[in-house]
């Protein structure tokens, strides 16, 4: 039969032992928390990433209705040039047949 300590030393032996299955439990809650916080930082990531892409969008309208405003300006200008040359021939300033205000100072964008 089984002597007392031995069944004694047994029993404390078990309960300091944790079960295989406790083992692993604690290693799932343990990989569980370490994943849940990597979601939580992939989500931050994400968000900034959001408002980057938002932040990059109101750029480009902003710079969109720049280049817009710049070009309608500089048709602007083109007119009342051209009106300007007009009245400069037309009151026969400055302007002979050999120099036209459409020659090569005529104003325009680079591409």
């Amino acid at each position: 039969m089984s002597n007392p300590e031995t069944v004694r030393s047994l029993e404390e032996h078990l309960q300091v032992l944790p079960s295989e299955i406790e083992i692993i439990k604690q290693d799932f809650e343990k990989r569980s928390l370490e994943l849940g916080k990597k979601i939580e930082q992939l989500e931050e990531e994400k968000m900034q990433l959001g408002l980057d892409v938002d932040v990059q969008k109101l750029e480009a309208d902003k710079l969109r209705k720049g280049k817009n405003k710049v070009e309608k300006d500089l048709d602007s200008l083109k007119t009342n040039y051209k009106k300007f040359c007009r009245s400069m021939r037309t009151v026969g300033l400055g302007y002979s047949s050999s120099r036209s205000c459409f020659g090569k100072e005529s104003i325009s964008l680079p591409k």
